[in-house]
């Protein structure tokens, strides 16, 4: 009987290891991405042909071996592929903790914990929906909210359509994308540190104020890149 028990915790505690490092896989997949995404973002700063020369460019990567837009789907299959691992191992091991967590000792870490590591959930949340809407209006259906509606000079001018979200008439949306990048910043910093812990690298407290330190680095390099097209385009410094 004990031996079984103990080949059950052994099962349990492997299965364990391997979701967190299958989170910590898919999260350094995503700040992969964020950072390349941010990059194509701060083409706007070149100007309207640097811009939309860059998203041709990926469009047009790797012809005639792959399709139009090939690299594209590429990079959309990685990010699904790693967005349902990533998801679906945070919900096994936020049940597994909170099967194995007494409720004291729940309440007490909690209180305890950073922000960034209690808004990680709601957080996560808050972020899924902000890509949903974020793909609906640059990628799927191209939401134009400023002037000119749908028309085909801003709609299929991606950077057409990427300044006329953030002019100072449709200022809430610049709200929301600050708030989204907020929300971003946190995630990042908590998923950072839990993916460095997670492959090892945290086994000493200055290690972990490195982990801590780096988590913030990338936290601010990418939501900061990221707010400033929308507040510089508001600003009129971009138009």
């Amino acid at each position: 009987m004990a031996t079984t028990t103990l080949i059950k915790g052994a099962r349990s505690t492997r299965s364990t290891i391997a979701l967190k490092l299958l989170m910590a896989a898919s999260g350094i997949v995503f700040i992969l991405f964020v950072l390349v995404h941010m990059y194509g973002n701060l083409k706007a700063f070149s100007g309207e042909l640097a811009f939309n020369e860059y998203a041709e460019h990926l469009r047009t990567f790797g012809e005639p071996m792959l399709p139009y837009g090939g690299l594209l789907w590429i990079i959309r299959v990685v990010l699904l592929a790693s967005l349902v691992a990533h998801v679906g191992s945070a919900i096994a091991l936020a049940k597994r903790a909170h099967a194995q967590r007494p409720v004291k000792y729940s309440v007490k870490k909690n209180k305890a914990s950073s922000l960034s590591s209690r808004t990680m959930r709601w957080g996560g949340v808050a972020l899924f929906l902000f890509v949903v809407w974020h793909l609906l209006q640059f990628t799927i259906v191209k939401i134009n909210v400023g002037a000119g509606g749908q028309a085909p000079e801003v709609t299929e001018n991606p950077y057409r359509l990427l300044i006329s979200a953030f002019q100072p008439e449709q200022w809430w949306m610049v709200i929301i994308y600050l708030l989204a990048m907020l929300a971003l910043a946190f995630h990042l910093h908590h998923g950072t540190f839990s993916a460095i812990q997670t492959l090892g690298f945290t086994n000493t407290a200055e290690s972990r104020a490195r982990a801590r330190v780096a988590g913030w680095v990338v936290a601010i390099v990418v939501a900061g890149g990221f707010s400033l097209v929308p507040l510089f385009t508001v600003f009129g410094v971009i138009s």
